[in-house]
């Protein structure tokens, strides 16, 4: 290997992906993302990124002037409804100053092209990355530092970075027994309204709830969960429908993404028991989607020779606590925090030195963000290996104090 540059590769254009390769930018750098769609764009949805995450992204990479174009909007607070629309109690997000950040609301795609065009501007630290799209890798060589592409294409790195999602081709290549991702017994729809659309034709909904106002909301019946709030500043508005399994009319078993295509018809079948001033605004929507929630068991490691894994590829977690790509942004700041020193090819010593620090500075908090995930879930009928004891304003104030990996390294967290 040549000691010119350090080369690397990152497996994956999402937002584990692009923000990990604006994490590593630096002088005497070459950074290639490989995706493996045609398009490299994410589907409508709306995510939050909590005040962990959006604390990174604005003051440790200061990437204030991109999130600006991506329209986001900050989470006052959670409001809570039965289903006849009166409200039952509300939780304000503003009150953590010290948090030093706020939970924001984006729409997936404007995030997503906000990460991409920090990663690609040329008036950032290094060397603008290379994204490469239609570059699916099929396989891995840990040891000599290769992938190899669907079209037989093979490409060497001093470090490959796996974020390639619950998927993950590259994990194969880390765990020799690769876990399996469990379905949890629960599954999403996904919907996206926009707001001018139920202000114009579902009045009644905007009575009870204001489409425009910057809370999330929530209606729990019939062991069904609505999760719903704005985004792009008010214009869009998202519902996600959580479901059981068993309660379905379509067959989760099929859905093993959650951009494949769900039916309206048995949508509004499965909430038939929900008031009509509700389920009257999914036919609104004019993209359904659907999958089913699944996660994985803590891995006993994220490295092995020249690659780490990061984001979904070594983490999955369902989306109760909304973490899953606040975590994958933790991630792409350790990384980029321990390589902060680092010019030229490392040694395979000084590589699983460097890699173990920051798996070492992850595994315990994200794990932990995991078993709380899925116990929330499902409270009271999950058993995990680790039992999380705090309530829920202690694990609120657990997920969003982190200040970064290096720091969380040198202390002992509270379990």
């Amino acid at each position: 290997m040549t000691n010119d540059k350090l080369r690397i590769i990152i497996v994956g254009g999402g937002i584990a992906g692009l923000t990990s390769a604006i994490a590593l930018r630096a002088a005497n750098r070459q950074i290639i993302v490989l995706e493996q769609s045609r398009l490299n764009r994410e589907i409508g949805a709306l995510i939050s990124l909590q005040p962990n995450a959006s604390r990174i992204m604005e003051t440790t990479w200061g990437l204030g002037a991109e999130m600006e174009e991506a329209r986001g909007m900050v989470d006052e607070g959670l409001r809570i409804f039965d289903t006849d629309g009166s409200l039952v109690n509300e939780i304000p997000l503003l009150s953590k100053t010290e948090y030093g950040g706020s939970r924001i609301i984006y729409h997936r795609n404007d995030l997503h092209e906000a990460l991409k065009s920090a990663a690609t501007s040329s008036h950032r630290n290094g060397e603008p990355v290379t994204i490469r799209v239609s570059s699916r890798v099929v396989s891995c060589d840990p040891s000599e530092g290769k992938v190899i592409l669907e079209s037989g294409e093979v490409l060497t790195a001093d470090v490959i970075i796996g974020a390639d999602g619950i998927h993950s081709v590259l994990r194969k290549s880390v765990i020799e027994e690769e876990p399996a991702a469990m379905p949890t017994g629960t599954s999403a729809y996904r919907l996206m309204i926009p707001s001018e659309v139920l202000e114009e034709q579902e009045p009644q909904f905007c009575t009870k709830i204001n489409p425009r106002d910057p809370y999330t909301s929530m209606i729990v019946g019939h062991s069904c969960r609505l999760v719903m709030g704005p985004g792009r500043r008010g214009d869009m508005y998202g519902v996600v429908a959580m479901v059981p399994d068993e309660r379905m009319n379509e067959d989760p078993s099929l859905r093993q993404s959650w951009v494949s295509e769900g039916s309206m018809s048995k949508l509004l079948d499965t909430f038939a028991e929900f008031p009509s001033w509700l389920t009257s605004i999914f036919k609104h929507s004019p993209e359904l989607g659907l999958w089913q929630l699944r996660d994985m068991d803590p891995l006993s490691t994220w490295h092995r020779g020249r690659v780490f894994l990061i984001g979904d590829a070594a983490h999955p977690m369902l989306p109760t606590q909304g973490q899953g790509a606040s975590q994958s942004i933790e991630d792409a700041e350790a990384v980029g925090a321990f390589f902060e020193d680092i010019e030229q090819s490392p040694s395979m010593e000084q590589l699983e030195r460097i890699f173990e620090k920051i798996f070492r500075s992850r595994h315990e908090r994200v794990s932990l963000i995991q078993g709380y995930s899925r116990q929330a879930a499902k409270p009271g009928t999950v058993k995990e290996q680790k039992t999380v004891t705090m309530k829920p304003d202690e694990f609120m104030d657990y997920n969003c104090m982190y200040r970064g990996a290096k720091k969380w390294l040198q202390t002992v967290s509270p379990v």
